[in-house]
């Protein structure tokens, strides 16, 4: 039983290292493509090659010592103040609608000015959600079979929805739905309430599409990119070009071409179509398969975590990553309509990158937590024997 024992720890810390590397090693990646696929744009605009690679700098420091402190901090301390949380959430994406507050920029209101520097509210909604989805199923967990039961995640995931969407950003609207979803699917829903709220969602999508005129130009463009090229269907167009171009194994690292102010936000939203064009079909598997070690380690920690909040946290950080990076690839690929969405850890953006670096501590912590369960049972064995 001892053996069993140390074998689990041994295992946990195993995976938090690997979390660890696999994450450092995606942002590292995201410095190095940042700046090739910004340099250019970067000297035009701001007459500084490495603007965008200061920023993406910055961002990792502040994110690995996020992901350090959340690392360290107690998550059990989260649960007692998941309300609070949940205001924090949607109180940003209040403030973000603010004008003089919130800063407008390609016909969004999505970021918020502080001095010095610009934050993201959405990015951090959607951890606040997370949190409060987490604590509130491992407390109700007789009550989540209900329809009343549900309400309050409903509720809530409701509010953040809209209040994202009036910025507008459909993308992370959609994001944070596809985690409301799992949450309830994994904590437990009955399976005709998640049904009854599936169909109503689903439905919800070709709507918001009709009611814009700007959206449902990107799905004419995603039908048929070719038949406005020079219009709606230029960026993925452009995007085609540059997997196109990338071949087996890419023209070569900072030889891209697409990057020359042929692909609009090729340091954020397309930097996968750049990273195809320079390293190839090879270097993009590899970084795929870079997110799917974190896919398993979060699962693998869900699965063993110690208690149920640190199980539903794990789920809903890992489903926020895994949704992000499907997401962004079906764009840039041409598989699903345009919309703006970075891909974690790599794409520009510092706000994007302190929250899910920070999501990371989290995970590792929850396991953490079961590196302590298992001292504690260890030392009890012990104190038998």
């Amino acid at each position: 039983m001892k053996n069993v024992f140390l074998s689990n720890n041994k295992n946990q810390k195993s995976l938090a290292i690997t979390l660890l590397i696999a994450t450092l090693c995606l942002a590292i990646i995201g410095c190095v493509f940042v700046y090739s696929a910004s340099f250019y744009s970067a000297k035009i605009t701001y007459g500084d090659s490495y603007h965008f690679l200061t920023k993406q700098i910055v961002g990792v420091c502040l994110g690995v010592g996020a992901m350090l402190f959340m690392w360290w901090f107690d998550y059990h301390k989260l649960q007692k103040f998941i309300y609070v949380i949940l205001g924090v959430g949607i109180a940003v994406l209040v403030l973000v609608l603010i004008p003089g507050i919130g800063i407008e920029n390609y016909g969004a209101r999505r970021w918020i000015a502080l001095p010095g520097f610009t934050i993201q509210a959405s990015e951090i909604s959607k951890m606040c959600y997370i949190i409060f989805c987490a604590g509130y199923l491992s407390k109700n967990r007789e009550k989540i079979k209900t329809l009343k039961g549900i309400l309050p995640i409903v509720v809530s995931g409701g509010v953040t929805c809209v209040l994202i969407l009036l910025e507008p950003n459909m993308s992370i609207t959609i994001c944070t739905g596809l985690i409301m979803m799992t949450m309830l699917f994994v904590g437990g829903v009955s399976f005709k309430h998640f049904l009854l709220l599936c169909i109503p969602a689903v439905l919800l999508v070709p709507i918001l599409i009709i009611a814009e005129p700007y959206r449902l130009k990107r799905l004419l463009a995603f039908i048929d990119p070719w038949a406005n090229p020079k219009g709606e269907g230029y960026q993925l167009v452009q995007s085609l070009y540059g997997f196109g171009a990338g071949g087996l194994f890419g023209v070569g690292l900072f030889n891209s071409r697409q990057k020359y102010l042929f692909l609009p936000f090729a340091e954020s939203d397309f930097i996968f179509a750049i990273i195809a064009e320079e390293i190839g079909f090879v270097g993009v598997v590899c970084i795929v398969l870079l997110f799917g070690v974190i896919l398993f380690c979060g699962i693998k920690i869900a699965k063993n975590a110690a208690d149920l909040f640190g199980c539903f946290l794990a789920v809903g950080i890992t489903a926020l990553i895994c949704i992000q990076v499907l997401v962004n690839i079906a764009v840039v690929t041409g598989s699903i309509p345009p919309t703006g969405l970075p891909l974690p850890f790599i794409s520009a953006g510092s706000t994007s990158l302190i929250v899910l670096m920070g999501a990371i501590g989290v995970l590792c912590n929850v396991g953490k937590s079961k590196d302590n369960f298992t001292k504690l049972n260890l030392s009890l064995i012990n104190k038998k024997t």
